[in-house]
């Protein structure tokens, strides 16, 4: 029963997925950038498949929607979320709706978020081989387990999160708390509280044209930093954003002994002037540097589909200031 025990908290103590290509998934980096963007409607997808090489490789997925509402100066969205660690007996599932509001001057906009929804744990012992199903010459096939476990196999949780996000002519700096309420995701009487994710955030556009500093060609140097338990994660890299491409390279360091480069491609598919719809495509792919080795984990790939329309086509953007957006940054 001890090694069961240990297994569950180990499992429940997993950290949450943190994506290459965070500008993709902006409901999840941070709930107060719900609803930024030139458009009304929008929606996200994105898959990360992480250390390819592996038999069983962990899998994360996220899909998020976002509304404009002008009239009251914010947006309604919903997150889903699902994580599948190859071949773990652990599958995590949530689903959060959002609310963003925003208030705007001349060159700068400050955005609030709050997040609330469910989340699900689920464990299947089927997955897992214990020590009495091993002798001499390795996993017996088909043997029983004499192991104990617990009645609950499927937990249910609340979870919150809040964020704020400012924009100042060409500067964006963003904080946000997920799991704010720590909630008690044990399959036992042994509490086993979700640790809270702080996700930090800033970016800055640098305009290579003089003379169309909106939408002419720049670079944009982000810096994102993850906290949760005792894992920290820093990304540090720049984007080149041309009219329809972007090209990005980026550093990131976990664990203080876990590195990896990061190169990712995003290009519009159809983003034309007289056109209401956006429809962006986004992949990148993470080269492992640390102790691993590149050859043994096959690093991680990300795939990613957004796509952005309007549907009060007749009244325009009621949000627009003079200074820069989040958009103009992701």
């Amino acid at each position: 029963m001890v090694g069961v025990l240990l297994i569950l908290r180990l499992g429940s103590m997993a950290q949450d997925a943190i994506f290459s290509q965070f500008y993709h998934v902006p409901n999840y980096l941070n709930p107060a950038l719900n609803g930024q963007f030139d458009g009304d409607f929008r929606i996200n997808l994105i898959h990360r498949s992480q250390m390819i090489a592996l038999n069983s490789p962990l899998n994360y997925s996220a899909f998020s929607l976002d509304y404009n509402v002008p009239k009251f100066g914010g947006g309604f969205g919903f997150l889903g979320m699902r994580s599948n660690e190859g071949q773990s007996s652990y599958t995590r599932t949530t689903a959060v709706g959002i609310y963003s509001y925003s208030a705007q001057w001349d060159y700068a906009v400050l955005s609030f978020g709050l997040s609330a929804g469910i989340g699900n744990l689920r464990y299947d012992h089927d997955k897992d081989v214990f020590y009495d199903q091993f002798d001499e010459n390795g996993k017996i096939e088909g043997g029983a387990t004499n192991a104990t476990f617990p009645t609950n196999n499927n937990r249910y949780y609340f979870d919150t999160g809040a964020g704020v996000n400012l924009v100042f002519h060409d500067a964006m700096v963003g904080l946000a708390f997920n799991h704010l309420n720590q909630a008690d995701e044990s399959f036992t009487n042994t509490k086993s509280k979700i640790p809270m994710r702080i996700n930090a955030h800033a970016s800055y556009h640098f305009a290579l044209d003089y003379y169309d500093q909106e939408n002419g060609p720049a670079l944009i140097p982000s810096i994102v930093y993850y906290k949760q338990f005792n894992i920290n994660s820093l990304s540090t890299g720049l984007q080149f954003k041309s009219k329809r491409v972007r090209i990005g390279g980026w550093y990131r360091n976990e664990f203080r002994q876990k590195e990896s480069f990061v190169l990712s491609l995003s290009f519009d598919i159809f983003s034309r002037s007289d056109s209401y719809d956006k429809v962006r495509l986004g992949v990148s792919h993470d080269a492992t540097l640390s102790k691993l080795g590149y050859s043994a984990s096959g690093g991680s790939t990300e795939g990613a589909l957004s796509w952005e329309t309007r549907i009060r086509r007749n009244e325009g953007n009621s949000r627009e200031s003079y200074g820069k957006r989040c958009f103009d940054f992701y």
